[in-house]
């Protein structure tokens, strides 16, 4: 099958405009927490989720950075509170802004003020990253991959992979950081040059999801350096990625 045959079957692969796409319905994305009350005694939604993303104490708020948006708080809860949509965007540079409350109707967006000076003024037009798995199950790893696709292609903002951390403007983290890893992510970042980035890509990243509290975890690193992008998701969307890093980079 010739070019011309391809492309008349398949169609335009890439997508024009990243800030644009609607994604299906079935997509979980950012929840919608409803104010209607909830069933007297009911804790429903906070029994069932795998790791207490949930918390019910004067309403529902629900945390992202620890959800694994597996949807079982959505079809436990009989009174219907809890609903994703297929919102997307859902990156930001305050870990508070991923706790989701009730009646909340804005989107989660990046904090201006807390964007430092630097990373627009150097990385404005171009960002070279080091993504390291540190114990990830190669779901967030592939979707990171999947940036640099055809149909995504995160290149064409300039942003880009590297090899080598010596290469790199910043690194994204992505696994739960295990007690083996601890150490190859402190080298990677300490072999990149200042100024430097910190990106945590995926529930495990930002919080240890399923694997929080264990033994076999040494998230340390994560108490020395700010942290410049939490990206949520299990795993999360390349559109989230791509749209958060944008929103961090633009002047």
């Amino acid at each position: 099958m010739g070019i011309i045959d391809i492309l008349i079957h398949q169609g335009k692969q890439y997508i024009p405009d990243l800030s644009k796409p609607v994604l299906p319905e079935i997509y979980r994305g950012l929840p919608h927490l409803s104010t209607k009350a909830c069933g007297e005694g009911c804790n429903a939604c906070v029994d069932i989720c795998p790791t207490d993303a949930i918390v019910h104490t004067q309403g529902i708020s629900l945390d992202l950075g620890k959800c694994v948006f597996c949807g079982e708080c959505q079809s436990e809860c009989p009174e219907q509170k809890i609903k994703f949509t297929n919102d997307y965007k859902i990156a930001t540079n305050d870990r508070k802004r991923l706790v989701i409350a009730e009646g909340m109707t804005e989107g989660v967006k990046l904090d201006p003020d807390k964007v430092r000076a630097e990373i627009k003024q150097f990385f404005g037009g171009s960002l070279k990253l080091r993504q390291v798995s540190a114990g990830g199950d190669n779901a967030d790893e592939n979707e990171l991959n999947a940036c640099s696709n055809v149909n995504f292609d995160m290149g064409r903002y300039g942003i880009d992979w590297v090899a080598s951390p010596r290469h790199a403007d910043g690194m994204v983290i992505s696994g739960p950081i295990t007690e083996h890893m601890a150490e190859p992510v402190q080298i990677c970042y300490d072999a990149i040059p200042f100024p430097k980035i910190i990106i945590l890509a995926g529930t495990n990243a930002i919080s240890g999801g399923i694997f929080e509290g264990t033994k076999s975890l040494n998230r340390s690193f994560l108490d020395k350096y700010p942290i410049d992008l939490y990206v949520p998701g299990y795993p999360p969307h390349p559109l989230t990625f791509i749209n958060g890093v944008l929103a961090m980079i633009r002047k």
